[in-house]
């Protein structure tokens, strides 16, 4: 078996990722989207919009400015022109993956999600999913409330014994979305509109039967192009799989000789290489990672190979942050830096850095003018006028007066 070093592990995984790519020198088109989702297969939704929406920020992070609308397009509009390139299910978390791979997640790999508790509601009240389903089939695409209005508005008509709560519409929804017979149709404002899944993804694609065995091995597939070095643990947190299946995937990959052993120093687990991986003699560029980007979500997989210890704070009190609210780590030179908490002001028409922290041993010199050029691009693609910053961390003082 090879030995190699962290180093070699994180450029391959950064290759992987598209940060290897150059960025485009005009307006990025649909190649170029294309090019982002055959190197991260997957991108995760978010609700928090305090700078800008999760499933945005890792095509922004690796082709620079883009019109969003190419995103929104091929993730929630359909033409024989342009036809929809993704589709909305549960993978990672909910996310947005390439419309063909739906065979792939509805194969039976992965486990049931949340889901699964309101399986109890399902057998109570059979009656409820063939009236949503009815609704969704008439009206959809749909949001969550006006399928409940439409619900019982329905009940009201039969008269008593057949009312439904709220509360149990929406978990029914929340229950179909889940199992795949409900997809996104499209978006309102970010709102999910639900729809039948046989009206979204094409009926050849649909029609494909896929065994669970097959789905594993597929899945654990995209996830080693993503991560190009991986352990078994990081290859199945990509898509969630269940241990069982994901060893399986695994060792019938390495028989095949699409995946190949390898010890990477210090690590404890054996990591697996994609045959297609490649390692760039050197990385270099600059990019700001949102919270969700693929790169970094793995958190223990981030410190084992930019020694960078990163936590998401949102749910910490205010005076127990660290760093921030919502924080950016920033990517140079194939490093992780500096971090960054960004919120987008869109009223004052600024994007605010509330927080600028450089990591340990950075040359803080070669970073500053980075970050701030980043910033500054990353402010003019939200239609921002301009990028200020607070008084937290030891980079704020000197990124002030940069950004000025």
């Amino acid at each position: 078996m090879q030995t190699i070093s962290v180093s070699t592990a994180r450029k391959t995984f950064l290759a992987a990722q598209g940060f290897t790519d150059p960025r485009p020198s005009g307006v990025p088109s649909r190649q170029h989207l294309k090019r982002v989702l055959s190197r991260v297969q997957l991108l995760q939704l978010d609700s928090v919009n305090v700078a800008v929406r999760a499933h945005y920020m890792p095509v922004f992070s690796r082709l620079g400015a883009y019109d969003p609308a190419l995103l929104d397009e091929a993730a929630w509009a359909n033409s024989a022109r342009r036809p929809r390139l993704l589709v909305e299910t549960w993978a990672h978390e909910a996310s947005l993956l390439p419309i063909e791979d739906w065979p792939l997640i509805r194969s039976g790999a992965k486990r049931d999600g949340w889901w699964r508790h309101y399986g109890p509601l399902i057998e109570k009240s059979p009656g409820l999913v063939d009236e949503i389903l009815s609704v969704v089939k008439e009206l959809g695409p749909i949001g969550a409330g006006g399928i409940e209005r439409a619900v019982q508005a329905d009940a009201q008509r039969r008269g008593p014994g057949s009312w439904w709560e709220r509360s149990e519409v929406k978990r029914v929804c929340e229950y179909l979305f889940g199992v795949g017979q409900l997809t996104t149709g499209t978006r309102r404002s970010f709102e999910r509109l639900y729809d039948l899944t046989e009206r979204v993804v094409p009926p050849e694609i649909l029609a494909r039967s896929v065994s669970a065995e097959e789905g594993a091995r597929g899945l654990i597939a995209r996830s080693a192009r993503a991560l190009g070095v991986a352990t078994e643990t990081d290859l199945r947190d990509y898509y969630r799989l269940g241990p069982a299946p994901a060893r399986q995937a695994v060792a019938e990959l390495v028989e095949s000789g699409e995946l190949e052993p390898v010890a990477v120093r210090g690590w404890k687990q054996v990591a697996y290489r994609h045959a297609l991986a490649r390692k760039p003699r050197n990385v270099v560029g600059r990019a700001l990672l949102c919270p969700f980007d693929p790169l970094i979500w793995e958190r223990a997989r981030t410190e084992r190979l930019f020694g960078f210890h990163y936590r998401i704070e949102i749910y910490v009190p205010e005076p127990k942050r660290v760093y921030g609210y919502y924080v950016f780590p920033f990517l140079l030179d194939g490093s992780l830096v500096a971090r960054v908490d960004l919120k987008s002001d869109r009223a004052a028409g600024v994007l605010r850095v509330q927080g600028a922290f450089a990591e340990e041993g950075v040359d803080v010199a070669r970073v500053l003018p980075e970050l701030a050029a980043e910033l500054r691009h990353m402010a003019e693609w939200l239609g921002l006028s301009g990028v200020t910053v607070g008084a937290r961390g030891d980079l704020a003082v000197p990124l002030a007066k940069l950004v000025r």
